[in-house]
């Protein structure tokens, strides 16, 4: 087994949509709409307009590990004076290569978009599973993140 990484392709969105829905699952979420529509739109509106960006891993042809890194603007403030925010999605791994590392490398990947992209911060709401590796790699948490749905 030797694993390459690659970024993501328009070819490879039905794959990626695919497995960003298994995650979604694997972290609880409820299923009342059929998502594949609005991510299909998503990710070939900022695919295209280069406000996204993902790293894949793959095992021979197959797709076993995907990463994704919108990019946001906000007014800037003290700790991020560019306004430039990364957030970070899509993080998963196949179950079959988990704990190898392939995490930890797409991370980094799409991390180093973030910075080259003028970002000031990355944020994630981390799954229980993710909360470990992120913050070996760095990530600290934020108690005053709050969300109002609309």
């Amino acid at each position: 087994m030797e694993i390459t990484y690659r970024k993501l392709e328009t070819s490879d969105l039905d794959t990626f949509i695919s497995m960003r829905i298994t995650q979604l699952r694997e972290e609880g979420a409820t299923e009342d709409l059929d998502l594949v529509p609005a991510l299909k739109d998503y990710y070939n509106r900022h695919l295209s307009d280069g406000t996204f960006v993902s790293w894949l891993a793959l095992d021979g042809d197959k797709i076993i590990g995907t990463s994704g890194m919108s990019f946001v603007e906000k007014p800037p403030y003290f700790s991020c004076p560019t306004g430039r925010i990364g957030l970070l999605s899509s993080m998963f791994t196949d179950p079959y290569y988990r704990r190898m590392g392939i995490a930890k490398e797409l991370l980094h990947r799409v991390v180093c978009e973030a910075r080259d992209y003028g970002c000031g911060a990355v944020q994630i709401t981390a799954s229980d599973m993710g909360v470990k590796l992120y913050t070996a790699y760095g990530f600290v948490h934020n108690g005053n993140f709050m969300q109002y749905k609309l």
